[in-house]
């Protein structure tokens, strides 16, 4: 007999831990992060090791869900994907139903219970951490469970197909994980520091897309972004600055020829002609060709 009460304080405690071991709130931990998880004396590891469904001793039901990293153009070792209703699937432990980590994955869904999902990041050994989750479907024929990111998406199964369904799915999937991910990768690249003036505030850094979301390369991954603190986001995302494929910056000459305060003259002007800092990892690192291109755009409306 599950004890529910229970199952749900060990939840409650679990995220309100995690939320204690991540003060730059990025969400991205290594396993020695979250190894130190206590509940009434107990130990209680919250990143699965070898298996992708974690499910401790003292529970009924999984805790947390683990989708390790893929190198960018190598095949991921399990297939999770998206549905036509913009929700994800994870898949199951083998091809047996009834294996027990799917059993455990099962009786969270049987009992609505919230999970941890940690989603591999960066690099192997980093996780970006999503949560409460909820499992809202098991498809056994395609031996995969529906994950569900919001509490909204739990919707009667004649409205998944609908587009206004699929579309806010896909609005929470990007709010909730796409982009929170793309700034923990885009900021543990980086070394948490602005790329053009090296600001160590973490509150005060974004992941800016070098080619913005909608544009046909303009994809969230690292190569497609940059560091930057708010004001030279802001500054890049209004063309006040660029930053061209030689990593140099570029202020726009009639931001150089005016006179303000301190922030004009420090933070914009005596930027040109910098150079960038970029990630001693080279798969991390600007793409030049999208740098290119994004340059022209500046140069055009300058």
């Amino acid at each position: 007999m599950i004890d529910l009460e229970f199952e749900r304080r060990v939840r409650d405690a679990a995220m309100a831990w995690l939320d204690t071991q991540d003060p730059t709130r990025s969400r991205l931990f290594r396993y020695d992060d979250v190894s130190g998880f206590t509940f009434e004396g107990e130990r209680i590891p919250l990143l699965p090791t070898q298996q992708g469904i974690r499910k401790p001793a003292l529970l009924s039901a999984a805790l947390s869900i683990r989708t390790t990293y893929t190198p960018p153009g190598e095949a991921p070792p399990y297939n999770d994907t998206v549905g036509l209703d913009g929700l994800h699937r994870y898949k199951y432990r083998g091809t047996d139903p009834q294996h027990h980590e799917n059993v455990a994955l099962r009786m969270a869904f049987r009992h609505q219970l919230p999970l941890i999902w940690f989603v591999g990041a960066y690099r192997p050994g980093y996780y970006f951490a999503s949560y409460p989750v909820w499992v809202i479907d098991d498809e056994i024929n395609q031996l995969q469970f529906v994950i569900a990111l919001d509490k909204a998406e739990f919707m009667t199964e004649g409205n998944m197909l609908g587009a206004d369904h699929r579309s806010y799915a896909e609005r929470i999937t990007r709010e909730r994980l796409h982009q929170p991910l793309f700034r923990a990768q885009v900021l543990q690249a980086y070394q948490q520091q602005c790329a053009i003036c090296r600001l160590r505030h973490v509150s005060l850094l974004d992941a800016a897309h070098i080619l913005p979301d909608g544009h046909p390369r303009g994809f969230s991954i690292v190569s497609n972004g940059l560091s930057l603190c708010k004001i030279h986001h802001a500054a890049y995302d209004e063309n006040i600055l660029g930053i061209r494929p030689d990593l140099v910056v570029v202020v726009r000459g009639d931001i150089r020829a005016e006179h303000d305060g301190p922030m004009l003259l420090h933070g914009l002007q005596e930027m040109d002609g910098t150079h960038i800092l970029v990630p001693s990892t080279r798969g991390a690192q600007p793409d030049r060709s999208r740098l290119e291109e994004r340059y022209e755009e500046f140069l055009a409306a300058g």
